[in-house]
């Protein structure tokens, strides 16, 4: 059977499939496909019982709200979102992990308009790139907690300028005690999903991330395998790391096909993502992880134009490996989706992100990061219901 044929077959299923899944929760393997009940029974089911395609707000509703702000998070759950990205971790000079999306905080908070702190202003080699800014391993958490949050791209989010000022950075600690808050109140289960970040770049601080998750994970009792925390990171590493120090599920994310781990460049590992996504790559990652967030071009590659492509075999190899998938990212506006589904020119304009939604849950993925957990929950219901 060919490829395009194969795809198509796999499209054709995925809808009756992932309709069965949200019904029936944890009572189903992933998609029903082979090597999804041995990764059950070695990691348990928990996150196996969220809704599928499950919703995961990315940064929290990060398309209305300064990302990784409660005020984010908060709207994300109101949204309807399944599961929270709260939040990418990365430390303070003292030890505490607060969430940000980069150690580089000039873009993400008020920072530049402290002139108490202009003399930490400094370029770093991050991850093999030159950048300059404030970096959050050269402040404490005192020092942090007196600078505010502001919206990351605010040519595409002009409204979301409104809020800036508005809210702290919030502690990994103070996440967790959040989460406990919201699950009380809302009278279910409040999952999150967070990220370390850079834990190469870190760790030769002496700042290693994922003992500081695992230490905080176990304070807080959330460091099972039925606990309501996915963790993810873009070094595999890591992932190993913290397969030996806790029991939650796990997930390898994955960029361009090109690239490669920041951890293989540190280690001398010739392998690139290309290498990871190839079925004996994903049965490598199989060992330690239970999930993969690919970027949405790994599951639909697009032409130089922008548009979307056939789909690759990824999502068929990854489920045979007994691996969910989370792509990443959705958003609404113009320049985030493909070409074809474009509206006009305007940068902070929206698209048809219901369009390219379906499209991408027609491949069977197991769920989304969304900037707008309204607009994929929406998008959900209408593929569920055909």
């Amino acid at each position: 059977m060919g490829a395009q044929e194969s795809n198509g077959q796999e499209r054709g299923t995925a809808r009756r499939t992932l309709l069965g899944a949200a019904v029936l929760g944890a009572g189903g393997a992933v998609l029903g496909l082979p090597g999804a009940a041995n990764a059950d029974e070695r990691h348990g089911g928990g996150y196996r019982s969220l809704p599928r395609p499950t919703v995961i707000g990315h940064r929290g509703a990060s398309g209305y709200r300064p990302e990784h702000t409660f005020g984010s998070y908060q709207l994300a759950l109101d949204l309807g979102a399944d599961v929270v990205e709260a939040g990418d971790l990365v430390p303070t000079r003292d030890g505490h992990l607060v969430c940000r999306h980069e150690p580089e905080i000039g873009g993400t908070t008020d920072v530049s308009a402290h002139p108490e702190f202009a003399g930490r202003k400094t370029t770093k080699t991050l991850d093999g790139v030159p950048t300059t800014g404030w970096f959050t391993e050269d402040f404490t958490l005192a020092e942090l907690k007196t600078l505010r949050a502001v919206e990351r791209i605010p040519a595409n989010r002009p409204h979301n300028t409104l809020y800036n000022g508005r809210w702290e950075i919030p502690t990994f600690e103070e996440v967790l005690r959040w989460q406990d808050e919201q699950t009380r109140k809302r009278g279910k289960q409040v999952w999150i999903y967070p990220e370390t970040k850079h834990p190469t770049y870190f760790r030769a601080l002496g700042l290693g991330l994922e003992e500081r998750v695992a230490e905080l994970l176990r304070k807080y009792g959330k460091d099972r395998k039925d606990s309501p925390v996915i963790l993810q990171s873009f070094e595999p590493s890591s992932i190993q790391r913290l397969d030996k120090l806790v029991g939650n599920p796990l997930v390898v994310l994955l960029s361009a096909a090109n690239t490669r781990p920041w951890d293989f460049v540190a280690a001398g590992d010739p392998r690139t993502v290309a290498d990871l996504v190839t079925p004996e790559g994903l049965k490598w990652i199989a060992s330690y992880a239970q999930g993969i967030g690919p970027t949405l071009d790994l599951v639909i590659p697009k032409d130089a134009d922008g548009n979307l492509t056939s789909a690759t075999t990824l999502v068929a190899d990854a489920h045979r490996a007994g691996l969910i998938l989370h792509p990443y990212t959705m958003r609404n506006e113009n320049p985030f989706l493909p070409t074809s589904f474009r509206k006009g020119t305007a940068v902070d304009a929206y698209g048809d992100p219901f369009g390219a939604f379906r499209v991408y849950f027609e491949t069977g993925i197991d769920g989304v990061f969304s900037d707008n957990a309204d607009t994929a929950v929406l998008a959900r219901a209408d593929f569920l219901k055909g």
